[in-house]
């Protein structure tokens, strides 16, 4: 068995100025880290490139217990295609929607559900009720599937996922009860991850990850980065694997004792960031 825990979902922003815009004024998420990288991550944490780049943490609270978002920014870098791969993420915060109003952020509506859009085109679908203080907004991640009986015999049967919910073209699966739930939607066609393409991460104990593995390629599943090592300079190091699911989604198990050393809030990030954004010429 895989004891799991949701951790993030993974974007590439282009406009790291309007995208901590979005996240601060509108979603009123705080910065929890921001870290710096002089060159391309060995897991491909950033994507293909071997240039430097760098990682924020958002969300409504500490990573121990909240789901939240790494915004990955490559310098240099100022757009990236989006595929039909990423559905969206539904946080439940009216407040939310207050303040999109009054940022002049534009709301729109699909099939009944309010959503407002991070730069890029990623969507964040609003439920329209007052945002917990006592649990973490964050709901689900939604992402499509080609065949969903393939994608939940992987998610499930592989990885461990318990079924809460599941309907003719859709599932939602997670680890717990309290944590942020994983949505996949099926629809009917390939899908394409163009060059936008995210990734989600759990975290599991340390000695789960070789369980992982060997699952993995005893069910000649993909894993994209085999397990490794990874430092954050003057943080704690964590151990990774990354896999692909049927439809190539990457997903990063992470060793849950490491992270939870590396993912401690930064009481400096917030002015780190700032300092950052200002002394960016790359965009130039």
């Amino acid at each position: 068995m895989v004891t799991g825990r949701a951790l993030h979902f993974v974007f590439k922003v282009a406009d790291r100025t309007l995208t901590a815009k979005f996240y601060r004024e509108v979603l009123g998420m705080k910065v929890l880290r921001h870290e710096e990288f002089s060159e391309g991550c060995e897991a491909a944490c950033n994507g293909p490139y071997a240039n430097r780049w760098s990682k924020t943490m958002v969300g409504y609270g500490p990573e121990d217990n909240h789901f939240v978002v790494e915004l990955t920014y490559n310098y240099g870098i100022t757009h990236y295609e989006q595929g039909n791969d990423f559905r969206g993420i539904t946080i439940q915060s009216s407040e939310a929607l207050k303040r999109a109003a009054a940022a002049n952020w534009p709301v729109k509506e699909s099939d009944g559900l309010k959503f407002v859009e991070a730069p890029g085109g990623y969507k964040f679908y609003i439920i329209d009720k007052p945002q917990p203080t006592d649990k973490d907004p964050v709901k689900q991640v939604s992402l499509a599937c080609s065949n969903l009986t393939r994608s939940v015999e992987y998610w499930n049967g592989l990885l461990n996922l318990k079924i809460y919910e599941k309907k003719d073209k859709s599932a939602v699966l997670g680890f717990a009860e309290d944590q942020a739930k994983l949505e996949l939607v099926d629809i009917g066609e390939p899908v394409n991850h163009a060059k936008a393409y995210g990734r989600i991460a759990f975290s599991c104990p340390f000695d789960e990850q070789p369980i992982i593995d060997e699952k993995v390629r005893k069910a000649n599943g993909k894993i994209l980065t085999p397990l490794i090592s990874l430092d954050t300079p003057g943080k704690a190091t964590v151990r990774v694997i990354i896999l692909a699911d049927p439809d190539d989604h990457e997903i990063c198990f992470v060793d849950d004792e490491s992270f939870r050393q590396l993912s401690q809030v930064d009481p400096n990030s917030d002015a780190d960031l700032d300092k950052y954004i200002k002394a960016d010429k790359s965009r130039a």
